[in-house]
């Protein structure tokens, strides 16, 4: 849940997840349907189809994976993560290396464009046979938190007096950021279908964005700009990878396979925050023509 989402976001979603669902054999047995509800708001809704998949093969194995290399190979779990809880639950002296480990790593050897292995043998190399989770972790937050891309704090850092770039004066020269593409723009149009206070939803197929999430109906999204007749307005929603325009469209008749969720329960129905925006614009729409 960590992953691209705020502490402050996650930490009551992350409780009431486990909650619903305390060991990995309860997740394995949900459907996918419940889980993907209850991620709702979250966002990155790959990282919920990955969890349920991931469940579902440790419940298969019998035991949860304990070294990086066996980690990796379970669906969703990356070269990162599984360092990481090889390192912090299983005791492996594993590189775990995210951006703010290769910034402090990059300015403590005076490395302007690294690569993430040379990267990874360098923690190898000082990273204790004792407690490397802690220093796993230490070394995460010593680069969220001191050796920061920006007016670093140098006076508090452990390895001032050991770093090149401290030395050389021009911190941000070293393990800058790596330039983004431009964001590309797409289109996109929502069905708005109501009748005797429920509103028709949908569900998006398993794969691609928003997978097997709930929905409003609607065509594919496209770099075109469409023409919408009768548009009740235009939601923006910021992707990874793209922004969207959706406009939301009321029409008579169900759209797709789907089903007719009542409007007063309309929270319950596990619509990621695109479509809850949507619908909260056409309740709006029709609270202002009343």
């Amino acid at each position: 849940m960590l992953q691209q989402t705020t502490v402050a976001t996650v930490t009551r979603r992350f409780e009431r997840f486990i909650e619903r669902w305390p060991t990995i054999e309860a997740l394995a047995a949900a459907s996918d349907e419940d889980i993907l509800s209850e991620w709702a708001g979250l966002g990155y809704y790959a990282r919920a189809r990955n969890l349920i998949a991931c469940a579902r093969e440790v419940a298969t194995r019998g035991a949860f994976p304990n070294t990086a290399a066996e980690l990796s190979e379970l669906p969703g779990i990356g070269a990162y993560t599984s360092a990481a809880i090889a390192a912090i639950a299983f005791g492996e002296q594993a590189p775990a290396v995210d951006t703010n480990v290769e910034r402090v790593v990059a300015r403590v050897h005076g490395l302007k464009r690294p690569s993430r292995n040379e990267i990874k043998r360098l923690v190898l190399n000082v990273m204790p046979v004792d407690r490397p989770g802690d220093f796993v972790q230490a070394m995460m937050d010593l680069g969220a938190t001191i050796c920061r891309p920006r007016n670093p704090r140098c006076a508090d850092c452990p390895f001032r007096k050991d770093c090149a770039a401290f030395e050389s004066g021009d911190l941000e020269a070293f393990s800058q950021r790596r330039l983004r593409a431009q964001r590309p723009h797409k289109h996109g149009v929502a069905y708005w279908i109501e009748r005797a206070g429920s509103v028709w939803l949908v569900r998006r197929p398993a794969k691609g964005l928003l997978g097997g999430m709930a929905a409003l109906p609607g065509g594919e999204w496209s770099a075109d700009a469409p023409a919408p007749v009768n548009s009740i307005g235009t939601v923006r929603h910021v992707f990874t990878h793209f922004s969207l325009d959706l406009a939301v469209v009321p029409r008579s008749e169900p759209e797709g396979e789907g089903w007719w969720h009542p409007l007063d329960r309309i929270g319950e129905a596990g619509l990621p925050t695109l479509y809850k925006r949507a619908a909260e614009l056409a309740l709006a729409e029709q609270r202002h023509a009343a």
